[in-house]
């Protein structure tokens, strides 16, 4: 997920590894837990694989080097791959992965950005179906949680919907020669 975030903030604009850090922090530290031992060795290996380049060396306060990245074509292919996969994983790193992905969604096409909504749509009603379907516990404050996370379903749902409605509207609008494959 990290990759994901980091190769997408590049499409905005180069950054050094302290910049992509603030960012990623300001605009995703509710999906997505960053820390600088994570971001340089990726960097390093991104610059390796040709997912970015360097762009120039910065001298900040303190006489540090900073490096600056920017993102590549294949960089940018990577990127636009992973947005349309759908990793099996776990439902907490699912819902971190959409929200990232929704945060990019400017970067995508209407029926891609309507394609990922109904995905995570369908996760959403069967994880409600499955939680719903699970034996509630005499436990006060495990039926509390239990009911919370239904709750917390419902709501993620709600907003789908929403989004859905507002995507497939815009792409209802969308004149069928501007469309692309």
């Amino acid at each position: 997920m990290l990759k994901l975030s980091v190769l997408g903030l590049l499409q905005r604009e180069p950054l050094n590894g302290y910049r992509l850090k603030q960012q990623l922090e300001m605009f995703m530290s509710c999906s997505i837990c960053v820390n600088y031992g994570a971001i340089y060795p990726l960097l390093k290996r991104m610059e390796k694989e040709g997912e970015v380049s360097l762009c120039a060396e910065q001298v900040e306060e303190g006489g540090h080097c900073g490096k600056v990245y920017e993102i590549t074509s294949l960089g940018k292919n990577t990127w636009y791959r992973e947005m349309l996969t759908h990793p099996h994983e776990s439902w907490v790193n699912a819902r971190s992965r959409f929200l990232i992905k929704f945060f990019f969604f400017g970067h995508l096409l209407p029926e891609e950005r309507v394609q990922l909504i109904e995905h995570r749509l369908m996760l959403c009603r069967l994880r409600l179906a499955e939680k719903k379907a699970l034996e509630v516990t005499d436990d006060l404050y495990q039926g509390k949680v239990q009911r919370r996370a239904v709750e917390v379903i419902k709501s993620e749902i709600e907003w789908l919907v929403k989004q859905l409605q507002i995507e497939q509207l815009q792409l209802a609008q969308t004149p069928t020669s501007v469309k692309q494959p």
